[in-house]
């Protein structure tokens, strides 16, 4: 395989994985932070390399403060009145 059409498969892979990502934090936020919890978890198990541990918290979803009736997208919250 010729170098410079490996290049372009590795780009075109790195375009679909991002734009994958994307659209699934868009329309399934929980599942992406169900996903980012239990690899994180994971990762910071005891005995783990600090690498793989400063990893784990990085990639680890940040705390919720309330936990109310969804599943934690963070999106909601008192609206605005409206102005007439």
């Amino acid at each position: 395989m010729d170098a410079g059409l490996l290049v372009q498969y590795l780009i075109i892979a790195v375009a679909v994985l991002v734009s994958a990502w994307v659209v699934l934090k868009k329309q399934a936020p929980g599942t992406v932070r169900r996903l980012r919890g239990a690899l994180a978890l994971a990762l910071l198990k005891p005995g783990r390399a600090a690498w793989l541990q400063a990893l784990g918290r990085k990639i680890a979803p940040p705390a919720t403060g309330g936990g109310g009736a969804c599943s934690g997208c963070d999106s909601c919250g008192p609206t605005p009145p409206k102005q007439h």
